[in-house]
C-alpha cells in the first residue's frame, strides 16, 4: 500500500525534465499591436462603452490613432492619401461610420411623408413617376419618383434635430464637422420654371446661424429639361448648430393650369469629417 501512495504522490509532482507548467498568458499580456488589431474587429459602441472601461492599459490602445485609423482600412474609409491630414482618427471614423442622408423620404417613395408643406398654391404639389410628360430620366437608377409644383408657389421643408441623429453637441461646437446639402431639380421641355433653395442652420432657440439662399433660378421654356444638381458644403460655420432647416419649391413661368413647375428629387444633407481634421 505504502508503495502505491508513493508512486501516486510521484505522479502528481512536476517532471524535472519538463520543469512547471507555464502559467496561461491573458489578453492584457499580448504585444500592443496584435491588441490593436484584435479589438479594431469590434463595433466602435463596444469600443468606447465597454472596452475603454476594462483597465487602463485598454483605455490607452483604445485612445490610439493606430487602433482607428485600422478601423477606417477595415471598413474602407481609408485612403493613402489621408496619412497627411488626417489628425483624430477616431473622430474621422465616427463622422464616416454615421454619415447618411439626414432627410426623410427625398426621392417621393413615401408620398408627402417627413414633408412640410409652406405653400401649396396654383393645382397644388403632385408627385409624378420619372421620366414624367417632356422630361429625362436621371442617372441614378434608384431615383424613380419626383415631386413637381404647380403655377402658384409650391413649397416644403424639413427640420433634421442634430442631436436626435446621433451628432452630439460637443461635436458640432468643436470640431464642426462639413455639412454638405444636394438637390436636383428640372424642367419640362415644353414649359419654363422657376427654383429655390433656402437651408439654414439654426441654433437651439431657432436663431439661423447661417444660411445658404441662392439666387432663384429660372429655366426658360423650351429647355433641355435635363436634372441639374445644386450643391453647397457648410464649413467653419458657427459654434451652437443643434437643427438644420431645408426648404425648396418653385413654379412654372407661364402659369398653366396643371403640374409644369420645377420637378424636384434625390435632396440630401449629409455630415462628414472637416478637410482640416
Amino acid at each position: 500500500m505504502g508503495g502505491a501512495s508513493s508512486a501516486r504522490r510521484a505522479a502528481d509532482l512536476p517532471s524535472p525534465s519538463r520543469g512547471p507548467r507555464p502559467a496561461m498568458t491573458s489578453i492584457g499580456d499580448l504585444p500592443e499591436d496584435v491588441l490593436v488589431e484584435l479589438l479594431s474587429l469590434l463595433p466602435a459602441r463596444e469600443l468606447l462603452r465597454t472596452c475603454r472601461l476594462v483597465c487602463s492599459q485598454w483605455r490607452y490602445v483604445v485612445d490610439l490613432n493606430t487602433l482607428w485609423k485600422r478601423k477606417c482600412q477595415r471598413d474602407g474609409f481609408y485612403r493613402q492619401s489621408y496619412d497627411r491630414i488626417i489628425s483624430d482618427w477616431k473622430i474621422f471614423y465616427m463622422l464616416c461610420h454615421m454619415k447618411k442622408n439626414l432627410l426623410k423620404n427625398p426621392r417621393a417613395e413615401e408620398n408627402f411623408q417627413h414633408w412640410t408643406i409652406d405653400a401649396n398654391e396654383g393645382d397644388k404639389w403632385k408627385i409624378e413617376d420619372l421620366p414624367g410628360a417632356h422630361g429625362s430620366h436621371m442617372s441614378d437608377p434608384r431615383v424613380q419618383k419626383y415631386f413637381v409644383t404647380s403655377y402658384g408657389p409650391c413649397f416644403k421643408s424639413q427640420i433634421i434635430t442634430l442631436d436626435k441623429e446621433g451628432y452630439w453637441n460637443q461635436l458640432m461646437d468643436e470640431i464642426r464637422p462639413e455639412i454638405t446639402v444636394k438637390d436636383w431639380y428640372a424642367a419640362r421641355f415644353d414649359c419654363g420654371c422657376r427654383y429655390e433653395l433656402t437651408v439654414r442652420l439654426l441654433s437651439k432657440d431657432w436663431i439661423c446661424l447661417q444660411e445658404f439662399h441662392p439666387e432663384p433660378v429660372v429655366i426658360e421654356q423650351w429647355s433641355d429639361a435635363q436634372w441639374r444638381e445644386i450643391s453647397h458644403t457648410f464649413q467653419n460655420y458657427p459654434a451652437g448648430v443643434r437643427h438644420i432647416w431645408f426648404q425648396h419649391g418653385g413654379q412654372d413661368t407661364q402659369y398653366w393650369a396643371g403640374w409644369y413647375g420645377v420637378r424636384v428629387t434625390n435632396s440630401s444633407i449629409t455630415i462628414g469629417p472637416p478637410s482640416s481634421l
